[in-house]
């Protein structure tokens, strides 16, 4: 695994494009859709799920005290709203090895 590489986009509108028989720019569309879709939804009520993939999450941070690596110096990290993604059981479980 570690010497394969990962699919990029157009391998991925591609694989949509035959898979769907539809044209590559169509399969582009529908990406292009799911991705103004999602930040509509995250904006409007705070997640977006993808059944059976993935969940994401807008979440509020804290303002907090850190450390500067290179001088040790501390310095203090502003609070801020990040977009969390948090994977389906389902696809973990189908994924990840079991104990």
């Amino acid at each position: 695994m570690a010497d394969a590489r990962r699919m990029g986009k157009s391998e991925l509108f591609s694989h949509f494009a035959e898979r769907f028989e539809v044209k590559r720019t169509q399969a582009r569309e529908f990406f292009d859709e799911l991705t103004a879709l999602s930040e509509k939804e995250l904006k409007r009520a705070g997640e977006f799920v993808l059944p059976g993939m993935v969940k994401l999450v807008v979440q509020k941070r804290k303002a907090r005290m850190g450390r500067n690596p290179a001088t040790g110096e501390a310095i203090k990290i502003p609070a801020k709203t990040v977009v969390k993604a948090r994977i389906a059981k389902q696809l973990k479980d189908a994924v990840l090895p079991r104990k």
